[in-house]
C-alpha cells in the first residue's frame, strides 16, 4: 500500500544538484559562472544602447544584431542567478511551476538565436544578390513575410514541449543533475512513458536551430556564388557573412553537442554533460557581442567615439587599425 502510494505521488519541488559530486569544490565554480555572466550582460547592454542610440546604426542589419544582444541578454539572466545561489549557498530547489517557467523562457529565447541568424542570412542574400530591390524586400511589410512563419514555429514548438513537460508525473525521484531547468533533464526524471517528450525535444532540435543552419549555409552558397560571377568587391558583405558564419557554427556546435549527448549512448559524465548544457546557453551570450563589437567597424567605431567621449581613451589616441 505505502509502495502503491508514493508511486501516485507526483514530485512538485525539485532539487538543482548540478556538479554534486565536486563536493566542497563546487563553490569554486561560482567565479568562473559568475565572470561570463558579467560578460555577457555588460557585453550585450553596451552593443544593444550603441544600436539604440545612434541613428546611423538603425539599418535592418544593425537592427537583428541589436535584437540578438538582447535575446543573448535575456538567457542568462534567467539561468545564472538561479545557480549561482545554488553553487554558492546550497539553495537548490525550484517548483515544478518554476521550473516550467524558466524552461519557457530559456527555450523560447534559445529558439531565436538561429532564427535571428537566419533573418541576417536574407539581409545578406537581399544586399549581395538583388541589391536594386533590397529596400523593397526589406521594408517591414515585405520582410514581415520572413518573419512571421519562423515566430509561429518557434512559439508553437516551445509551447507544446514545455506543456507536455509539464502534464507528466515524476514519482521515481525529485534530484535533477543540473544547475538549471532543461527539458531532457525534467523528462528524465519522470514515470510512465516519455516517449511523445523525446519526439518533439528531437523535432524541436531540427526544426529550429538545423533547419536554419541549412537554410543559412543555402543562402551563402549562393551569396558567394554570386560574388564569384559578378567579379564585383563585396569585401565589406562577405565580411559580415564571414561573422554571422562564425557565430552560427559555435552556437549550433555547442546545441547539437548538448541535445545529443540525453539522446544517444555515450559515456559522457553527469558533469560534462551539464557544462555542455551550459556552454550552449552562456558561451554564445558572451562570444556575440565580442565578435560583433570587433568585426563589425560602425560598432567598433562608435564604441571607440563614446569611450573617448567619457576619456577613457585618449582623445589624442589612435584609433584601433580596421580589420573590416
Amino acid at each position: 500500500m505505502l509502495e502503491d502510494h508514493l508511486n501516485n505521488t507526483s514530485h512538485t519541488v525539485f532539487i538543482l544538484n548540478g556538479f554534486q559530486n565536486l563536493g566542497k569544490w563546487r563553490p569554486a565554480l561560482v567565479a568562473p559562472f559568475l565572470l561570463m555572466f558579467i560578460l555577457s550582460v555588460i557585453g550585450n547592454t553596451i552593443l544593444s544602447s550603441i544600436i539604440m542610440s545612434k541613428r546611423n546604426l538603425h539599418s535592418p542589419m544593425f537592427v537583428l544584431i541589436g535584437l540578438m544582444s538582447v535575446v543573448d541578454l535575456c538567457i542568462p539572466i534567467f539561468a545564472v542567478p538561479n545557480m549561482l545561489l545554488s553553487l554558492s549557498f546550497n539553495l537548490n530547489t525550484i517548483s515544478l511551476n518554476g521550473c516550467l517557467i524558466q524552461m519557457f523562457f530559456l527555450t523560447f529565447f534559445q529558439s531565436f538565436q538561429s532564427t535571428i541568424l537566419l533573418w541576417m542570412a536574407l539581409d545578406r542574400y537581399f544586399a549581395i544578390c538583388t541589391p536594386l530591390y533590397y529596400h523593397k524586400h526589406m521594408a517591414l511589410p515585405n520582410f514581415l513575410k520572413f518573419v512571421i512563419l519562423p515566430c509561429l514555429r518557434n512559439a508553437t514548438l516551445v509551447i507544446l514541449v514545455i506543456g507536455l513537460a509539464g502534464s507528466l508525473s515524476f514519482c521515481h525521484t525529485n534530484v535533477m543533475n543540473h544547475c538549471f531547468c532543461e527539458h531532457m533533464a525534467l523528462v528524465q526524471l519522470a514515470c510512465g512513458d516519455t516517449s511523445i517528450n523525446n519526439l518533439f525535444g528531437l523535432l524541436g532540435v531540427f526544426l529550429v536551430p538545423t533547419a536554419d543552419f541549412v537554410l543559412i549555409a543555402v543562402s551563402y552558397i549562393i551569396i558567394f556564388s554570386t560574388v564569384i560571377k559578378s567579379g564585383q568587391s563585396h569585401s565589406k558583405a562577405i565580411n559580415t557573412c564571414i561573422t554571422h558564419i562564425i557565430v552560427m557554427t559555435v552556437s549550433l556546435t555547442l546545441t547539437l553537442m548538448a541535445y545529443l549527448s540525453y539522446r544517444i549512448r555515450n559515456n559522457i559524465s553527469l558533469n560534462s554533460r551539464v557544462f555542455l548544457s551550459l556552454m550552449y546557453l552562456l558561451f554564445p551570450s558572451c562570444f556575440n557581442p565580442i565578435v560583433y563589437g570587433v568585426r563589425t567597424k560602425e560598432i567598433r567605431q562608435q564604441f571607440l567615439h563614446i569611450m573617448r567621449n567619457v576619456r577613457i581613451l585618449p582623445i589624442s589616441g589612435k584609433p584601433m587599425n580596421s580589420i573590416s
